[in-house]
């Protein structure tokens, strides 16, 4: 969230960063396409006053960087060319965690495990992971390095929130069983639980002109989303809490998460949500989210980041016609 994608001053956005470091965060997760790199830009600025030895620093390739259409993918000649274009707009030797933000069909995990070991030998990198990837495609790159004596994705950052299970099914189990480490995106839902949403109040996220089957609320599976989180709000304030806490404290409860992600754009969503890893839900309140949100299941399929290609193209389940 700094940058043109959320607070474009820099200034306070540096001051958030280094309140969140002497609050006792030490993990800064960014990505080159966020606001077309000025985010890393911008961490660039904060990292210059801080000890980097005490920072994990984290960032993501993949998406699309400009106007080249090569400029994007999963590819060795991207991951090579843009790792070099994160470090100079980081300001930084080497990068601690780099991530590939999603698949890339076109692409086999054979060619990306080797660029990504190779980052690692040349000392760019420190570990590698992947960000939205199926279970079927982590269980897949964890074959391939073995079988290639390739370095393995060490980390997976999925979305994860009380409106978005689905990685429960499939991805923490698959987490857990491979040593792998989760830190989820998007926790407060993309602002669904942030508090701004429900009766009476007006949808203000950014985010909605942008991705609007996640906020339409004349889609059905919204309409459900809001209804869900009027119940939480009350359900948080039984338990003495905000909504905020609720949200961040449910998705570290999981036994399979490392870290969860937060995005504050401004100061004061910061300071909201520092308190939340003192937190503890009762079980009584666990049981109440199960209730309203089943264990595994997204709300709506939208939120879960990706669907694979063979859903989204018709010809890719159906025969060809004569």
């Amino acid at each position: 969230m700094f940058g043109a994608w959320g607070n474009p001053d820099h200034d306070e956005s540096v001051r958030i960063i280094h309140r969140a470091f002497d609050a006792g965060i030490n993990f800064i997760d960014t990505a080159d396409v966020y606001s077309a790199g000025e985010s890393e830009t911008i961490v660039a600025k904060a990292l210059a006053s801080i000890d980097r030895s005490r920072i994990v620093l984290a960032t993501k390739v993949h998406f699309l960087m400009g106007d080249d259409p090569n400029a994007q993918g999963n590819s060795r000649r991207w991951i090579m060319a843009e790792c070099d274009n994160s470090l100079r707009r980081l300001g930084v030797d080497y990068i601690d965690l780099y991530q590939i933000h999603r698949p890339d069909e076109s692409t086999d995990l054979d060619e990306t495990l080797g660029a990504l070991s190779d980052l690692v030998h040349d000392g760019k990198i420190r570990y590698f992971g992947s960000s939205t990837f199926p279970a079927e495609m982590v269980v897949e790159a964890q074959w391939v390095a073995e079988k290639r004596g390739l370095r393995r994705f060490v980390t997976e950052q999925p979305p994860y929130s009380i409106l978005v299970r689905g990685i429960e099914r499939d991805i923490l189990p698959v987490a857990q069983t491979y040593g792998i480490g989760v830190i989820p995106w998007s926790p407060l839902a993309g602002g669904w639980l942030s508090g701004n949403f429900g009766e009476g109040k007006t949808n203000t996220s950014r985010r909605a002109v942008r991705l609007p089957g996640r906020y339409d609320l004349s889609i059905p599976a919204n309409q459900q989303k809001l209804e869900i989180v009027n119940q939480l709000t009350r359900l948080a304030e039984e338990s003495n809490i905000t909504l905020i806490e609720l949200a961040l404290a449910f998705v570290l409860e999981h036994p399979a998460i490392t870290s969860a992600i937060i995005g504050p754009r401004t100061m004061e969503q910061l300071e909201s949500q520092l308190g939340v890893p003192d937190i503890r839900l009762e079980t009584s309140v666990l049981d109440r989210i199960d209730e309203l949100v089943p264990p595994g299941t997204n709300v709506n399929r939208d939120d879960g980041g990706y669907v694979p290609p063979v859903l989204t193209d018709a010809h890719r389940r159906r025969r060809p016609r004569g």
